[in-house]
């Protein structure tokens, strides 16, 4: 063996790279991410009311006797609902595949991709964690903070991939919202115009922020931009408004899951006010990028919120074996 020869190691790189460090923080395991009854006889009733949709998490309840927990709980599987149509008076915005395909992002309907199955192993953590939560608060459970230490890690792509990811979800709908208030970019990478958003909601300019809310041509998929910009949109973020206007996102919809792009941590303030507001924040690290002072900064700048998941972006790979998405390519030919 050489200098030249690659190496094998135990655990995911930024497993190894929290045990040199000798980081405190429970972590979740890192995922690495590269860019790119029979009836009654009776007369006939009437119709009974639509069943009201199945909450996406429920609260955990005592069990009334001694159990055998094996794996995840086996529960009642619920009829898929269809995809909800566009809420009336709500803007809707076609989403630009092309785009989406030159940015290296995961475009819907497509073939399977290595960064497709990346991010499923992404989501599904987040998922689980949420699960796991929802007994103290069904609703933040359901709200994830994507950020970064500094800019150019990654962040808004990891958010909207991760988006993209969550609709193909059968069990829930996904919000989008750019919380960047300074330097919003979700939508211009979506191919779709800015409009009204979060902040105009918190600043009461508009009373309700549903109607900010706008729907895209992708199932289960809808975004809320950050609005029209103000000098105090961490003020705004820390007042009692913003937690009721946050919390009616959530609560509006039992099957919502809300994503946050954020600014970076170290770069602007707001990430740190939202951390107070969500149920999980999901930092990303850049491979070549991000040193160990940034990580460990920012990590206590968003230790607000319990639960913390790192996702390792940019990552070179050895060319040694395939690598996700290659198995769908295979049997395809």
């Amino acid at each position: 063996m050489n200098d030249s020869t690659p190496r094998r190691y135990k655990g995911t790189l930024l497993e190894r790279a929290a045990e040199h460090y000798h980081f405190g923080v429970p972590v979740a395991p890192a995922v690495k991410v590269r860019e790119r009854s029979a009836p009654v006889p009776a007369p006939a009733p009437a119709a009974p009311p639509a069943p009201a949709p199945q909450p996406a998490f429920e609260k955990a309840q005592a069990p009334e006797g001694p159990t055998i927990r094996r794996g995840s709980e086996v529960r009642d599987v619920p009829d898929h609902p269809a995809p909800r149509s566009a809420a009336p008076g709500r803007r809707r915005v076609a989403i630009d595949r092309e785009r989406l395909s030159e940015l290296g992002m995961i475009v819907p309907g497509s073939a399977v991709t290595p960064l497709a199955e990346e991010f499923r192993l992404v989501k599904r953590q987040l998922l689980l964690t949420a699960r796991a939560v929802a007994g103290a608060d069904a609703d933040r459970a359901r709200m994830v903070l994507v950020c970064s230490a500094r800019q150019n890690e990654g962040k808004t792509f990891c958010a909207i991939n991760l988006a993209l990811s969550m609709a193909a979800e059968k069990d829930f709908e996904i919000l989008l919202v750019d919380a960047d208030f300074a330097k919003p970019d979700i939508l211009k990478r979506l191919g779709a115009d800015e409009g009204p958003g979060l902040l105009d909601a918190l600043s009461g300019s508009i009373s309700d922020v549903e109607e900010c809310i706008l729907d895209t041509d992708i199932p289960q998929l809808s975004i809320l931009p950050a609005g029209t910009k103000s000098a105090n949109d961490t003020e705004l973020l820390a007042s009692d408004r913003a937690r009721a206007v946050l919390d009616a996102l959530a609560a509006a919809n039992s099957r919502r899951i809300v994503i946050f792009d954020s600014p970076p941590v170290l770069a602007a303030s707001p990430a740190s006010v939202l951390a107070l507001h969500v149920g999980q924040v999901m930092l990303v690290v850049r491979a070549d990028q991000t040193n160990e002072g940034d990580l460990r900064e920012a990590v206590a700048m968003v230790d607000a919120c319990e639960h913390i998941q790192l996702v390792l972006n940019g990552v070179s790979f050895q060319p040694s074996g395939y690598r996700f998405g290659s198995y769908y390519g295979e049997a395809a030919k």
